[in-house]
């Protein structure tokens, strides 16, 4: 009978979600069982809930609006948040590994040391997010939006990050080994001390972006636009990878390398001048 009625509560609030208005975050917090029987589904909105240290694996959120939610420490395992909107919404060392999270906004969401690895995330928008030490390996983030996130000390090894757009995000000390940035735009950003080994930066653009100290052991530069960036001080680059990447004259890299010019999508390799002939041969046609 216990179980019957603790459900028959959650039922009760998912039906107030429905009808929406300022009762929604009341009705959640008076509830005193922590756990949501799985796939039970969420919609509505529930501005401002109180969900910190819940048990909401296998739930489900369907165009759902929870903005300024705190879901401190809860337990998403395997949810769905699919076309919602938890902007603001604070996930400190949430568990949400394997959730699928595709076109949700967590615009100025926080993910503190949370756990979102094997996340199918595809199309979201964490811009202006605070992710420092995020667990997101393996993760499906093709064409998310990390623009002006704080990505310091995040994981983000062996995940597929085609497309995204990472401009002027803070990524410092960031792991990127093995993983898939091919086309990503990471202008501007800030990668000091950050990892792509193994990565694919096929076709990516990092120009002005500050990369001292970064390890780029083994990446794959193919078409990757450098024009205007700083690589004097990376670590683990030859000349090989610059050999396929596309710089300019504001390009800088290590000492002993040099940066090649694209044009029309090709790398040209620019042979240096001959020297000018002295002017007394030359007078001669000699």
């Amino acid at each position: 009978m216990r179980s019957v009625a603790r459900n028959s509560l959650w039922l009760t609030a998912v039906a107030v979600l429905a009808l929406g208005g300022a009762a929604q975050a009341e009705q959640l917090s008076l509830s005193q069982d922590r756990d949501v029987a799985r796939m039970v589904s969420f919609g509505g909105s529930c501005r401002g809930c109180e969900l910190s240290g819940r048990n909401l694996s296998g739930a489900s959120f369907v165009g759902a609006t929870f903005t300024d939610a705190n879901l401190v420490g809860a337990n998403l395992r395997g949810a769905e948040l699919l076309g919602s909107n938890f902007s603001g919404s604070d996930f400190t060392r949430a568990d949400l590994r394997g959730v699928s999270v595709m076109g949700a906004d967590f615009s100025r969401a926080v993910f503190h040391d949370a756990d979102l690895s094997d996340a199918d995330a595809q199309g979201v928008r964490f811009r202006d997010g605070d992710l420092r030490q995020v667990n997101l390996r393996d993760a499906d983030l093709v064409g998310a939006d990390f623009s002006g996130a704080d990505l310091r000390d995040g994981r983000f090894d062996s995940s597929e990050i085609f497309g995204a757009n990472l401009q002027r995000v803070r990524a410092g000390g960031a792991s990127f080994r093995d993983a898939d940035l091919t086309g990503a735009n990471l202008t501007n950003g800030d990668f000091s001390g950050a990892s792509f080994r193994d990565s694919n930066l096929s076709g990516a653009r990092l120009g002005d972006a500050r990369l001292a100290g970064t390890d780029f052991r083994d990446a794959e530069l193919a078409r990757t636009d450098l024009r205007g960036a700083d690589l004097s001080r990376v670590r683990n680059l030859t000349q090989g990878q610059l050999n396929t990447a596309c710089g300019d004259n504001a390009t800088r890299v290590p000492r002993g390398l040099e940066a090649r010019t694209c044009r029309n999508g090709r790398v040209v390799i620019v042979p240096p001048r001959p020297p000018t002939p002295p002017r007394n041969l030359a007078a001669n046609g000699g």
